[in-house]
């Protein structure tokens, strides 16, 4: 009787160790797919990494998640860092107004144990920044939001903006609502941004579930869960991972061969191209995806983050959201990074769709922002600021502007093998931790499809076993 011979085990690259690579590493693995990830950089975590000024760590921005983005908190759970976040029992975000004269009043976007759209109308009815007027055009405006197909075409090709005022939208309710909470989700004003795109944020988060957008943070910096668990469960599950390596080369062939920079050659029957996509497209063989060239076209959005160390605390709560003033949400960054000055507090700026202050200097963005939060903060006014400093990242996003969703090519290429991943591929997603993850998983199903390997089970964010 002849003895059967062996199975070769599969082979495959991931090119990038941001979320999207590190999930597409890890199915691929748990798989028994032997996998290698590479990333140039010195770190895991792509555009949600933490660093280190003196003593200090820094998140290099405000990342935070939704109870919705089930994809995002799966992995969590997977990295065994479930205990290192925090997730708000009911969404409760303050909102300070400033009015021109100066005065500052405070209102509060909450939810209530009710059901959609109930859980939202006992916030909305005394919300201090809009009047009773404005108020009830912001629930007719959710309700046609609500009615709208995301799978409707048309939406990705009028801007987030025209639809709200066809729709009896006003300045005042685009300012404390509708921008609100796009800007800090889109990283575009409404009339920077696709409806579709828009749709599906105030759909899935707070037209859905009446827990869909609670707020989630990481209560450690942000390196600990996306590079130290991350790495330590990529390499536990079998995953080579190569730091400060960059692919030079992909030459697809039985199997691609990948050519980092410094000679070594890696083959595999997969490569993910999981990196932004400028890297995508100088990697990508010619005519491996419809429209590649039109690559060059999509653009990115940047976010800035102001930090500030103050030599007393100024605010008891974790974070609050700012309207009628330059600011747009602070945090309380004090306890994550590790400071240690008695009686100091950290307070982090978040800034998104700021292209006329992403390369401002510090001096000048110090000048315009000190005196904000004095105006937001009376107590600031007499506190001593510890130190100041600044993180940009120009290329924080793609930019979501209308047009978009032609632009956002599949997991799937022309080529096979070949694989896409990244927070600016379809998933329909904005550019956020949730859509990184899905794209990763997206990939993943790809490569394993016919394998006898289940998806993962996107609807809970349960990891597939």
């Amino acid at each position: 009787m002849s003895t059967p011979t062996p199975q070769r085990q599969r082979t495959a690259v991931v090119i990038g160790g941001g979320l999207a690579g590190i999930t597409a590493a890890l199915r691929l693995a748990d798989a028994d797919v032997r996998t290698t990830l590479v990333e140039a950089r010195p770190r895991l975590g792509g555009l949600a990494f933490s660093f280190k000024r003196g003593d200090l760590t820094v998140d290099n921005g405000q990342h935070v998640f939704m109870r919705c983005c089930t994809a995002y908190r799966g992995l969590i759970d997977r990295l065994g860092a479930h205990d290192l976040t925090d997730l708000q029992d009911r969404l409760d975000v303050p909102v300070l107004g400033l009015a021109a004269d100066g005065t500052r009043s405070l209102g509060r976007l909450r939810r209530a144990a009710l059901p959609v759209p109930l859980h939202l109308a006992g916030s909305l009815a005394t919300y201090r920044h809009l009047s009773p007027a404005d108020r009830l055009r912001v629930v007719r405006g959710a309700l046609a939001l609500k009615g709208l197909r995301l799978d409707d075409p048309a939406l990705d090709e009028i801007s987030f903006g025209e639809w709200l005022r066809r729709h009896g939208q006003t300045p005042a309710t685009v300012e404390a609502v509708w921008d609100l909470v796009g800007v800090a989700t889109l990283n575009a004003t409404a009339d920077r941004t696709s409806t579709a795109l828009a749709a599906k944020v105030f759909q899935t988060g707070l037209l859905s579930d009446p827990g869909a957008a609670d707020i989630g943070t990481a209560r450690v910096p942000l390196g600990e869960i996306h590079h130290d668990r991350a790495r330590a469960e990529l390499e536990r599950a079998g995953v080579r991972v190569l730091l400060r390596a960059k692919a030079a080369e992909l030459k697809a062939a039985e199997p691609h061969a990948v050519r980092l920079e410094g000679g070594e050659l890696l083959t595999a029957d997969t490569v993910v191209l999981a990196g932004a996509q400028d890297t995508a497209a100088a990697l990508l063989p010619p005519g491996a995806v419809p429209g590649q060239e039109r690559f060059a076209d999509f653009g990115t959005a940047p976010i800035l983050n102001v930090h500030v160390i103050y030599d007393r605390p100024l605010i008891r709560r974790p974070f609050f959201a700012a309207i009628g003033s330059p600011v747009q949400f602070v945090f309380d960054r004090t306890r994550h990074s590790g400071l240690d000055v008695p009686g100091a507090q950290y307070l982090a700026v978040s800034q998104s769709a700021v292209e006329d202050e992403i390369d401002l200097p510090v001096a000048e963005l110090r000048d315009r922002y000190l005196p904000e939060l004095a105006r937001l903060l009376p107590a600031a006014r007499d506190a001593k600021v510890l130190d100041f400093f600044v993180t940009r990242e120009r290329t924080a996003t793609f930019d979501p502007a209308p047009g978009t969703a032609a632009l956002r090519p599949g997991a799937r290429t022309d080529v096979p093998g070949i694989l896409l991943a990244g927070s600016w591929t379809a998933t329909g997603w904005p550019a956020t931790m949730e859509g990184a993850v899905r794209s990763g998983h997206a990939a993943a199903d790809a490569a394993l499809a016919g394998t006898g390997r289940l998806p993962v089970d996107r609807a809970d964010g349960r990891w597939p076993r």
